[in-house]
């Protein structure tokens, strides 16, 4: 996870922030929320070979629904390629 955010903290025009759960967070919200160049980008991030729960999937479809870029990510290759797929600057 410090890789990805390391990364999209070199991207021009990019606020990116890890989410932190909790009591007063909101369950299934993606690891990695990011504003670039004006796009809604979230990336729920796990280890290889790892799975999301049917919470954190549903939250992805609505983020999607809602116009934003909502994905589960292994590596900065992984979301290189999310990026690159929206138009993103990279």
């Amino acid at each position: 996870m410090a890789a990805i955010l390391r990364y999209l903290k070199t991207l021009p025009c990019c606020f990116a922030w890890k989410t932190h759960g909790g009591m007063y967070g909101t369950a299934g919200i993606p690891d990695i929320i990011a504003c670039i160049d004006g796009g809604f980008y979230a990336f729920e991030v796990k280890q290889p070979g790892g799975r999301i729960t049917r919470l954190q999937e549903v939250t992805l479809e609505k983020l999607r629904a809602a116009g934003g870029v909502a994905v589960m990510v292994t590596s900065v290759d992984e979301v290189k390629c999310a990026l690159a797929g929206k138009g993103a600057v990279l």
